[in-house]
């Protein structure tokens, strides 16, 4: 191997190997974010936890946007660019520019936003309304320092440091924690009081997290005080990115936003258990905590997609950015063929232990004033989202591939098409019987499934073959796996039926992970000596 081979194959297994940190280090964020979400959940399934659900999705949306969304996504491959052909300094004089032109952005967001929601608040309605409004108030200013967090982040990313954008959600969790299971119990049976210490919660973490990334960024020689002028040329860049991913994005973000607006809007309460659509009173199909029950097991199916897919996402996007740069599309196919393949391994095994031990997973939440009976109901919801696990594994991968080559368009023009297909669907499949909450999960595993396989189609034009037998043979291994793995669970399920749950669910989990492990090693599966660290195959 020459000394330009050597060089790429350290470069590549630098960011392959980094995907491990960031998932080992996710995995441990998760599960700091489990007990959060734990002791937030046992307040109860109620119109008031309704509320903060939804409040919170309103600076989350924000942070999706211009954060970890487009901002970042437009961000990486031009400030990659930058110092591949001009140097550090140059790139630190981007970031300089980036940073000062979101902060002002993001402030006059914040100003606007937050006089909206007060003016609102005055307006005469109900009390979950209110109270609603109050709790988007006090969460709001999140918005503002979760982006900067993102863009920051970002910038870490590009240059292959990975792990304190991987452990910031833990201070945020850390927060959440303190506040949901510690403080909020000696407000004793307040529960408004209790979910607002939370929400201070919130913003008091977005602080702590953006002040420790700009200390990192001044340590790692990254940073340079922000600036608005003069504006570098890179900016034209990002922006010209970033102006169709905003469009596209916002639309995506807000059609996902609407999905907890029609839950609340759906839901019986004490003053209405109907709707009026067009003169037709129509008896409401979802009942009153559905968006603390359906967060509840969105929560767990984006727990293995974060750990896994994303932190894979995370870790090979610079890398791909880095060949798109350079033009190298044989190391870009290369790339983007093994990150698919482990992504599909990752999210059919994944998937199908999620399914199976839905219930007895869901059962933890039930304390407190979280029901049995609440927890099934999340226990179902949960195993309609995992049906597409493998398409959001996979998406994860796709998406950043358009990204790395500077096309912004193509993955959010589908995405939006099929955004449209979501609600309609969504709103069909809401009224059936035996569906009811079910429905958000089954639209969105339908969509996500028929997205993948259209920008694999797209991709595979644009980039020429990708190995699409490599990942056929892969997908036929892990389908092999996953059915050997689901026997042995299904079976220790039934046979530990009458044990305690985290018991049960730490014997099922571990042995389907050996088993899936060990029939992967049978077939000489080479996705094995990925996760192992040894060379591609």
């Amino acid at each position: 191997m020459d000394s330009k081979a050597q060089s790429e194959h350290k470069e590549r297994e630098h960011f392959f190997n980094a995907a491990k940190v960031v998932a080992g280090i996710t995995l441990i964020s998760r599960i700091f974010g489990f007990f959060r979400d734990m002791g937030i959940v046992s307040l109860g399934a109620t119109r008031y936890n309704d509320a903060f659900g939804l409040a919170f999705k309103i600076p989350n949306l924000f942070r999706r946007l211009f954060g970890e969304g487009a901002l970042a996504s437009a961000f990486v491959p031009v400030f990659t660019d930058v110092h591949e052909k001009n140097g550090p300094e140059k790139a630190r004089l981007l970031l300089a520019n980036a940073m000062a032109i979101l902060a002002v952005f993001l402030a006059a967001l914040l100003v606007i936003g937050e006089l909206g929601f007060f003016l609102y608040s005055l307006v005469p309605g109900p009390k979950d309304r209110e109270f609603l409004m109050l709790l988007v108030i006090i969460m709001y200013p999140y918005m503002f320092t979760v982006c900067l967090l993102a863009l920051c982040s970002a910038a870490l990313n590009a240059r292959g440091r990975f792990v304190f954008p991987a452990f910031a959600p833990i201070i945020f969790n850390i927060f959440g924690i303190i506040a949901a299971w510690w403080l909020a119990p000696l407000l004793k049976e307040n529960l408004q009081h209790q979910l607002m210490l939370v929400a201070f919660s919130v913003v008091i973490a977005g602080v702590v997290q953006l002040g420790a990334v700009l200390w990192l960024l001044k340590r790692t020689g990254l940073f340079l005080r922000p600036r608005l002028k003069p504006v570098e040329p890179g900016i034209g860049q990002i922006l010209k990115l970033l102006a169709p991913m905003l469009i596209g994005l916002g639309f995506l973000q807000f059609s996902e936003f609407f999905q907890d607006i029609i839950a609340w809007n759906l839901t019986v309460t004490k003053l209405s258990s109907t709707i009026n659509i067009f003169g037709w009173s129509i008896p409401c199909p979802l009942r009153e905590g559905v968006i603390v029950r359906v967060g509840a097991a969105r929560a767990f199916y984006q727990f293995p997609m974060g750990v896994l897919a994303i932190s894979l996402g995370v870790a090979v996007f610079p890398l791909l950015s880095r060949y798109a740069s350079r033009g190298d599309m044989p190391n870009l196919r290369d790339s983007v063929n093994r990150a698919i393949r482990l992504s599909l391994t990752e999210g059919l095994a994944t998937g199908v232990g999620l399914f199976i031990l839905a219930e007895p997973i869901m059962m933890i939440y039930a304390r407190r004033r979280f029901t049995v009976d609440d927890a099934m109901q999340a226990a179902f919801v949960l195993k309609t989202y995992v049906l597409g696990m493998w398409a959001y594994c996979s998406y994860q991968i796709l998406a950043r591939a358009f990204y790395a080559c500077k096309d912004t368009k193509t993955p959010l023009k589908v995405s939006c098409c099929l955004a449209v297909f979501n609600l309609i669907l969504l709103l069909s499949l809401i009224w059936l019987p035996g569906v009811g909450p079910g429905a958000f999960g089954l639209s969105t595993s339908i969509t996500f499934a028929i997205n993948v396989m259209v920008l694999i189609y797209i991709l595979r034009k644009r980039l020429g073959l990708i190995g699409g037998w490599k990942i056929a043979a892969s997908l036929v291994r892990a389908v092999i796996a996953c059915a050997v793995m689901a026997g042995v669970v299904h079976y220790l399920k039934w046979y530990m039926k009458d044990m305690n749950n985290l018991v049960l669910l730490g014997v099922c989990v571990s042995a389907g992970a050996v088993v899936f492990i060990f029939v992967l090693w049978l077939l000489r599966s080479p996705e094995i000596k990925e996760l192992m660290g040894k060379k591609a195959v």
